[in-house]
């Protein structure tokens, strides 16, 4: 046999969108299928882990064994190359384009994002449009299978054609590892540092594909994918007697819920199991089951069975290094025998297990009394574990009451925990074991029962034995049609579809990386501070320096202008000098030619430091040091002394509000462009924030702001993530560029961009409230505290927020706010969709909610009897005009048939058990202005072509809300010309200056006034012209005024008047208006595990007078579901010591198809003009946020009705988010006490 270190080296041939291709790099398919190396736009990269689904791709290639040609979706960013030898790989502009023609499914694609379409309007499919498998391709497909081999710069990829040649490989290299989908290999050596130098492909080895049967069962081949295995069983439950195939049901059942489709079409049964992951979703099914494991090596080949002794350690097996798992028997059951999986993770969808588990009993023939049981658990250590003990306990026991009493003592005691226990949630973890053969039990009971061997199950417990299902969505979307009359090219008000909709359907939207890569150009990667507070000893470059490709280290010392930099207080560093005061402080970049250089040079410098105490990573570690910024905020009205004097009660309370992750689809990117002259730089950046990236960019680099433009194209998502953290990127690139004199480009990778860029202000809030018997609140003392981080940032800001919405919506005549900044070491916090509002608000909502409990009263007849009147008047002493949250209150009662829905979860809540429904209505106040008030500001540049094309640049910044589309409506109306005629390409610093943020729901209120004026005087301009010539067209009326020397390029600005509030005498208007809606939602939880279902919600919104009724419920639905998953779902966890653990969407769950209510119905509150914006517009983009507010305090309530069967009344404390975790902690009941609750963090709450 020919031996790997030789230097032989095939041509790897693949095609994509129907062109060959021979890449010379043993990267990703991501490089090639997107910007990178050919141009193509489309495949994003979004995690590099595939957990977002941004890079996928469509493979197709033919299988000789079925003689069909096989697609499949699959991850870009975790495909090898070299596994996709002799396929063909098509991307989303391999169907289709906006200048050609589309396919159907991107159609659909755009008509998704704007469902207020007819999708009778999209054309069939075109018979030209079918995806050609090339011809080429087929033939040599058709060729016999070879060994091969592709080297790369550290790495060898060998794909034996045979078992005898892959057995002599992995003898001669028993090291090595073997690799499918890359699914597990591919994060180890993104993430994990992990060098493999030889990879060995047994996807040509036919005996580790095939699926074959026996008398006992099925035996799978370890390189069938998790696709092909579903297939297979799923065919054999159908034909086979349903006693027979109880564990291939339970498979299937765990395959329902692994990963996504792209991992499960590449990922292998054999690499699940080798991988030994505590947390696998099949391992305790087949170690349950007693699956029988054929390993074989050069030496021979042995069975062994799937028990307790097969795991001997974390990531480890009895495997020998030589051996490797051939197959797998899965066998029948069979009568008497019951098998059921359980998996529980945060999110349904697309996650990782919390805990898992396969559970298999089998009986005495014709009797209830257990013959042998096997409960195997993932998740409770760190191998898969067998319950020996307690399994050994139940055998000759008859299936009851008492054995199941019994069972769940045992396993509290067998199951123990680390107190420390890597993955945290101890005390859950523990009780889910219990609950989770509580579900077996039950399940196993009903079947028995079936066969008249047992007592059936109470009706009221059944719940607990139903598989998680769930019904199709529905929504319903309700606005107001434009007025009779209105002028068919009058686009205002009516839905028109996003500009760039079809565009970012097809992948030709042009993104900051999809720019084309300029000649020289170099790679930039960040070099972060491990420590969370230390002195910097010393810099190691010289390893880092000689990877190949690399041109520069960069670091303090090659900062031209001031190192000091800061949105608001220049308390930053551009890179740390001295001294780091977070993990992921930036301390210096690494440039070179490639990004796979540049990253693995980053991670070669090698930091030495002298740490510092104290590390203060929570807000109670603020609180005990007394670590804040300064100032502390007060906002007080009325007499508190007399108002708690008057109430009736008084209780107090507390709520922590959890941060949040942006995860904006795009990272953040920057590219930099030195001019060559005056110190010119040009910087082409995603970001919300043109301004502020080309001053810090210019106090860097000892320049004018005048000698730095910045460019904005269009971003793939801010929320606010990149108002001001944007530049902490931008500033180190433009500093590098100017260092080499070379354009630099860098984009973060996922997992850099959630450690380095801060996310939404965790919050904690104390509150004291005195109210009345009928529930009327009379005072409240309410104090908060938000997490800032190492730096100022937008937090002041914030911060007075939050007190501004310390109400809501309800007026309290007695009331004092109070708000400290806690100054902590982690990456500064900064600003997030609705900026500290939402979490003023949540406050509110939790002492209003207790106030209802406490007087036994429905918590929305307290939260009705509490809601601001017209006129009312505000903490801060602004009068509430134009109020309109009674009338939404009223029509989201009726839209979501409230009282009737109420009397229904009442019912069923007395029916169910372990299974309990929660309703709840929440409204929202949300002030729309910058708060600091020299931002509320705008400019517009407007140009008239003289063929009648009009160009409008603005300040604000598009990052897929739709801001620009609202633009050119605003300008259509004003000009009376179509929207066809007029173009927005960019936001840019040189042509509209001193820019403010595209933030705070202002922009289009501000910029949209601003194109407004600078369209009124064309107008005036144009005048003459028209007068002259009444029945002439806008091409006429341009041209005259063209030949007659009329300027037809214009200024517009715009800056919102009486505004101004001052803290010291609480006076003046913070606020140009209120955006006002209200909704209601239902939830189902299961009380034995915490998961949830969100059943329904309605939502009642003022927009005002909608500019665009698609792009506004679009805003709405989107912010409710980012709500969603920041009170039931986004949980960022971090180290006693600072380290961010939730890095990626492995760890790290945003809302998933699944989360969205099953149905949703939005309406548009109805003539409802607001009368002090652009065309009697309201602000969209934050405000409905909070409203998702009413799943949380619906779980809430279903979690009191759990509560109560267990006589537990009152209230209760719930923090935010609302996870698994916390729901079955506070649902509390006889398996909860079985395990006690106090534990050493493994993770902390900041």
């Amino acid at each position: 046999m020919e031996e790997p270190n030789q230097n032989r080296h095939d041509q790897l041939v693949l095609f994509i969108n129907v062109s060959s291709h021979t890449p010379h790099t043993l990267l990703t398919l991501l490089p090639c299928s997107s910007n990178s190396m050919l141009g193509l736009t489309g495949t994003k990269l979004g995690c590099s882990e595939g957990g977002c689904g941004a890079c996928t791709v469509m493979m197709s290639k033919f299988d000789p064994h079925s003689n069909r040609i096989i697609h499949q979706a699959i991850n870009a960013c975790l495909a090898p190359l070299c596994s996709l030898h002799h396929c063909a790989i098509t991307t989303v502009e391999g169907i289709g384009s906006v200048g050609s023609k589309l396919h159907p499914v991107q159609e659909d694609s755009a008509d998704s994002v704007q469902p207020l379409f007819d999708p009778e309007e999209f054309l069939p499919l075109d018979p030209t449009q079918d995806i050609i498998f090339p011809p080429e391709l087929m033939t040599l497909s058709k060729e016999p299978v070879v060994s091969l081999r592709f080297r790369g710069e550290r790495v060898l990829w060998v794909q034996p054609s045979s078992l005898t040649e892959l057995l002599e490989l992995k003898a001669a290299y028993p090291e090595a590892r073997l690799v499918v989908g890359n699914t597990e290999v591919g994060i180890e050596m993104k993430f994990k540092n992990q060098l493999y130098p030889v990879i060995l492909s047994p996807t040509n080895v036919q005996e580790l594909r095939n699926i074959q049967f026996t008398e006992n069962g099925m035996e799978c081949g370890a390189a069938v994918t998790l696709t092909e295995l579903g297939e297979v069983l799923r065919e054999e439950v159908e034909k086979l007697p349903n006693y027979r195939t109880e564990i291939f049901q339970a498979v299937l059942e765990q395959l329902r819920w692994f990963a996504g489709r792209q991992i499960r079409n590449v990922a292998a049964v054999g690499g699940n199991i080798m991988t030994a992951s505590p947390i696998s979703d099949l391992n305790p099914v087949f170690m349950a089951a007693g699956c029988e494991l054929t390993l074989v090596s050069k030496e021979g080949k042995r069975v062994v069975k799937m028990d307790e002794k097969f795991f001997t350690g974390y990531r480890k097996t009895i495997l020998r290094s030589e051996e490797i798992l051939l197959s797998i028997e899965i066998p029948y059951t069979k009568k008497g025998q019951y098998f059921s999986a359980f998996k529980q993770s945060p999110r349904r969808e697309d996650d990782i297990a919390t805990v898992t588990c396969g559970m298999n009993v089998v009986f005495g023939e014709g009797s209830n009394t257990v013959h042998d049981i096997k409960l195997s658990y993932g998740g409770m250590a760190p191998v898969t574990l067998l319950a020996t003990d307690t399994c050994r306990q139940l055998i000759g026991r008859q299936w009851g009451e008492d054995l199941m009493e019994d069972a769940c003592s045992l396993l509290a005691e067998e199951m123990s925990l680390s107190p420390s226990a890597p993955g945290g949630m101890v005390a859950y973890r523990r009780t889910l074991t219990i609950s989770l053969f509580f579900k077996f039990f039950l399940t196993v009971q009903r079947k028995l029962a079936q066969e008249n061997l047992s007592e059936g199950v109470r009706s009221d417990y059944e719940s607990a034995t139903e598989l998680f299902h769930q019904d199709p969505p529905t929504g319903a979307q309700i606005y107001q049609a434009v007025p009779p009359g209105q002028s068919a090219d009058d686009v205002v008000g009516r839905p028109m579809m996003h500009l760039s909709a079809l565009k970012q359907a097809t992948g030709e939207a042009v993104y900051c990386d999809d720019i084309p890569h300029y000649e020289n150009e170099l790679y930039l990667a960040l070099v972060t501070s491990t420590k969370a507070h230390a002195h910097i000893i010393s810099i190691e470059t010289a390893e880092a320096m000689a990877v190949p490709g690399v041109v520069a280290f960069i670091s303090a010392k090659d900062i031209p202008g001031s190192n000091k930099t800061g949105p608001v207080v220049s308390d930053e560093t551009v890179f740390a000098d001295n001294k780091v005061t977070c993990v992921g402080h930036i301390i210096g970049a690494v440039v070179a030619d490639t990004q796979a250089h540049a990253q693995r040079a980053a991670k070669a410098v090698k930091i030495s430091y002298e740490e510092l105490q104290p590390v203060i990573v929570s807000i109670q570690d603020a609180i005990t040091h007394q670590s804040f910024y300064q100032p502390v905020r007060v906002i007080e009205n009325g007499d508190l002394i007399k108002g708690f004097q008057a109430s009736d009660h008084i209780i107090e309370g507390e709520i922590h509000i959890g941060g949040q992750e942006h995860f904006y689809l795009e990272t953040n990117c920057a590219l930099a462009v030195p001019r060559g002259e005056d110190g010119e730089m040009e910087l082409l950046v995603s970001t919300q924030a043109a301004t502020k990236t080309q001053t810090a960019a210019a106090k860097a680099l000892g320049v004018p702001a005048s000698h730095v433009v910045c460019r904005v194209k269009r971003m793939g998502g801010g929320f606010g993530g990149k108002e001001s953290r944007s530049t902490i990127l931008s500033t180190a690139v433009a500093v590098a560029a100017n260092k080499v004199k070379r354009p630099v480009r860098c984009m973060l990778d996922r997992d850099e961009d959630m450690l380095v860029s801060g996310g939404r202000h965790p919050f904690f809030g104390r509150y004291k409230v005195g109210f009345q018997k009928s529930g009327k609140v009379v005072a409240l003392d309410v104090t908060y505290y938000c997490n800032a981080g190492n730096s100022l940032d937008l937090s002041l800001s914030i911060l007075e927020r939050a007190l501004f919405h310390m109400d809501n919506c309800y007026s309290i005549p007695h009331i004092r706010g109070t708000g400290y900044m806690c100054k902590t070491n982690l990456p500064s916090n900064t600003a997030f969709r609705g900026f500290g509002g939402p979490q003023g608000m949540m406050v509110a909502e939790s002492w209003i909610s207790e106030v209802a409990q406490s007087c036994g009263l429905p918590a929305e007849q307290v939260r009705k009897m509490n809601l601001y009147q017209q006129g009312g008047i505000t903490p801060f002493n602004q009068s509430l005009e134009q109020f309109t949250i009674d009338r939404c209150w009223d029509e989201c009662i009726t839209i979501s048939d409230f009282s009737q829905r109420r009397a229904r979860v009442e019912l069923y809540n007395k029916q169910h058990r372990w299974t309990k429904r929660g309703l709840s209505i929440i409204p929202t106040k949300f002030g729309i202005s910058f708060t600091a008030t020299f931002l509320n500001q705008a400019g517009a540049l407007v140009h008239i072509y003289t063929d009648g094309s009009v160009l409008i640049t603005h300040g604000g910044t598009e990052m897929g809300q739709g801001l620009h589309t609202k633009m050119i409506q605003i300008a259509s109306r004003t000009l009376e010309i179509p929207t066809s005629k007029i173009h927005i390409s960019e936001t840019s610093t040189n042509t509209v200056p001193n820019t403010s943020p595209t933030a705070a729901s202002a922009s289009s209120d501000l910029n949209g006034m601003a194109i407004y004026n600078a369209c009124q005087t064309l107008l005036q301009r144009l005048k003459p012209y028209k007068t002259s010539k009444p029945k002439g067209n806008w091409e006429d009326w341009v041209t005259a005024a063209y030949f007659d020397r009329v300027n037809l390029s214009a200024n517009g600005f715009y800056r919102t008047p009486d505004l101004g509030y001052s803290f010291e005498t609480n006076s003046g208007r913070p606020f140009n208006y209120f955006t006002y809606g209200v909704a209601a939602s239902e939830v189902e939880i299961d009380c034995l595990t915490g998961s949830h279902k969100n059943l329904h919600t309605s939502i009642v919104m003022d927009v005002g007078k909608s500019l665009n009724p698609a792009l506004d419920i679009g805003q709405v639905e989107g912010a409710f579901m980012q709500g969603v998953g920041l009170f039931t779902l986004e949980e960022l966890r971090y180290s006693p010591q600072g380290y961010l653990y939730t890095r990626g969407p492995g760890m790290y769950k945003i809302p998933a198809f699944g989360d969205i209510p099953t149905q949703l119905k939005v309406s548009l509150l109805r003539d409802a003009p607001n009368e002090r914006a652009i065309f009697s517009s309201k602000a969209v983009g934050e405000p409905p946020l909070f409203l998702a507010a009413s799943i949380f305090y619906a779980i809430k309530d279903a979690i009191s009705a759990a509560r109560a069967e267990s006589g537990l009344s009152g209230p209760f404390r719930l923090d935010s988010p609302a996870t698994p975790e916390r729901i079955r902690n506070a649902c509390q009941d006889k398996f909860t006490k079985l395990v006690p609750g106090t534990y050493t963090p493994w993770d902390m709450r900041v």
